[in-house]
């Protein structure tokens, strides 16, 4: 029998790619973005204790359980005070990741002829996830080395088919963060009409230098028409937990879960109980407010590191990536064989940037990720440093 592929042109993920040539060659990987830390021990023990008892074992409430759910909301309420809260039972759905949020967002909004504007660079998912649904995806490209949004070419790329607009911010790859004039941009160009936002805020503790984290939720001409989408896994080191969470308004909520549903249905209960006890018993959010020094401790060190080398290094506002430029990697060659020179010559996997590109567009960049320990990042940097 023949089956004949929705997505044809479309391979395995350039990370799994990467992260399997690191192991063949024994390469340092800093190219798949995952921690090389774990969770807080408070959640370990909170998952191991729950993981033993009866009640846990079964089925968590579809949108989730209603005790993370109102924990979130908390804490919500709490960072973004000028907002209005967030209602843990109409407004909060608990998802298998924010993969699936992401998924059950567009599956939920998106039909067939509909156009969804994603920013490039863009996570590999956006694309392929839009055109399952039968939408179209309409790219506009962010500029290096600052990667902000030019709000004339988005004016030009809207129609009146532009059911939803998708962010990212802090951005995959670059790490590029949404400032109060892009906010408000986005929000004069969408008044008046009925296109939605998703915003994919998985790195949004991991903003650095001094300057405040901030939401889609926190704009009132926004708050309306947006799902913002968050990680458990990125928040607190535990990606292979896969647990994640979608905000948006009530009537978008239940379009969200109907969609929910049907595709994971319900999420770990015994994980759902250890982040509602981690969130419950760490009310001034310390974990959360810990991760902006954290990780940009860790970017200056491996910066540090490869200071006075042929690296160009681009600047990384948030998130826990590191674009970078060498002169060995030749036009001719591109990024994609340059990475593997990389891996194979050098010792170290990193992702090429043109697989963050519909189109395979090539900048001459590849990323590194620097959520590893101090002896990782020293030894990838002595082993770059060439």
């Amino acid at each position: 029998m023949r089956l004949t592929s929705k997505l044809p042109d479309v391979g395995t993920s350039i990370f799994s790619q990467m992260t399997a040539l690191a192991q063949q060659t024994g390469a340092i990987n800093l190219a798949q973005g995952f921690p090389e830390f774990g969770p807080p021990l408070a959640l370990r023990q909170a998952l191991a204790h729950y993981a033993l008892r009866d009640e846990a074992q079964q089925y968590a409430p579809m949108p989730g359980l209603l005790r993370l759910r109102q924990a979130i909301a908390a804490q919500l309420a709490r960072r973004q005070p000028a907002t209005p809260a967030p209602d843990a039972d109409t407004d909060i759905t608990v998802t298998a990741g924010a993969t699936e949020a992401l998924y059950a967002v567009l599956a939920a909004v998106v039909r067939p002829g509909d156009e969804v504007l994603i920013f490039e660079p863009a996570y590999d998912l956006y694309g392929p996830a839009v055109r399952l649904q039968g939408g179209t995806p309409v790219y506009v490209r962010l500029a290096a080395p600052h990667f902000r949004p030019d709000w004339a070419a988005v004016a030009q790329a809207l129609t009146p088919r532009t059911r939803l607009v998708l962010i990212n911010t802090p951005h995959n790859p670059s790490g590029a963060i949404f400032a109060p004039a892009d906010w408000q941009a986005l929000a004069d160009l969408l008044a008046g009409t009925d296109t939605f936002v998703l915003s994919d805020e998985v790195y949004e503790h991991l903003v650095f230098d001094g300057v405040a984290p901030a939401s889609a939720r926190q704009h009132p001409g926004l708050l309306g028409r947006t799902f913002v989408l968050a990680s458990f896994g990125k928040t607190y080191h535990a990606t292979g937990w896969k647990v994640g969470y979608c905000v948006a308004p009530p009537a978008l909520s239940a379009e969200v879960r109907r969609v929910h549903q049907f595709l994971t249905f319900a999420v770990s209960t015994p994980t759902q109980h250890a982040l509602a006890d981690i969130l419950e018993t760490d009310p001034a959010d310390t974990h959360a407010r810990s991760l902006p020094a954290f990780y940009q401790a860790k970017r200056d060190a491996f910066r540090a590191l490869l200071a006075g080398s042929a690296w160009e290094l681009l600047p990384v506002p948030g998130g826990y990536f590191q674009l970078a430029r060498h002169p060995a990697l030749a036009p001719a060659g591109g990024d994609v064989a340059f990475a593997h020179h990389l891996a194979r010559t050098a010792g170290v996997a990193v992702v090429p940037v043109s697989a963050f590109y519909h189109d395979g567009f090539d900048d001459g960049l590849v990323r590194l990720c620097f959520a590893k320990e101090p002896a990782t990042l020293q030894a990838a940097a002595g082993r770059l440093r060439f």
